[in-house]
């Protein structure tokens, strides 16, 4: 039989061409690489959520009773003689800008009330009603007009181990001097 002999189709087939199948070794490489991504992910994204509620959680540093320059601050960073340049409204204060108080002022951390390390929270109202028992003004001061605002603990700064009450003597009119003689406080 000659070459001639067979019958062949006119047409040529081609056979397509396909991606070698990976070896066995190739996929449990590459599930062993993708499963290391994941738990590093898995690692950073827990270590950065626990980060952060440890941070949200604890309380900021407290002020020196003088500062230098104005600046804003949390409430909880409030000390005795921090001069406040404008009262926020009523309401939780969560932010206020200090100043140093020969700058004008509307206000200034008279007195602290301190509550027991392990009390418990005793209420919005309770914990008010406790810091305005302790702000007494001297009568000096009442008939100078200067009034008082009460700052306690919210139940969230509570939470984070705020125990301090402020007394805020709050003078009739903008001033630029202390309450306070000065070198009484100390920074």
């Amino acid at each position: 039989m000659s070459h001639d002999d067979y019958e062949y189709p006119e047409e040529a087939f081609h056979a397509g061409t396909w991606e070698p199948v990976p070896a066995r070794r190739n996929v449990r490489r590459l599930r062993l690489v993708g499963g290391i991504v994941v738990a590093a992910m898995l690692l950073i994204g827990g270590g950065a959520a626990w980060l952060g509620l440890v941070m949200n959680n604890r309380l900021a540093a407290p002020l020196g009773a003088v500062v230098d320059a104005p600046r804003n601050a949390a409430a909880v960073q409030l000390v005795t003689g921090n001069c406040v340049a404008q009262l926020p409204a009523d309401g939780n204060v969560t932010t206020v800008r200090v100043v140093p108080c020969d700058h004008e002022h509307a206000a200034q951390v008279y007195s602290q009330y301190a509550f027991e390390q392990d009390a418990v929270w005793p209420g919005q109202a309770d914990a008010h009603a406790r810091v305005a028992g302790a702000c007494q003004l001297t009568v000096a001061l009442e008939d100078a007009g200067v009034g008082v605002v009460t700052w306690a603990p919210s139940p969230s700064s509570w939470q984070r181990g705020d125990r301090t009450g402020l007394c805020l003597a709050v003078l009739p009119a903008p001033s630029t001097d202390s309450l306070f003689d000065p070198g009484t406080l100390t920074s």
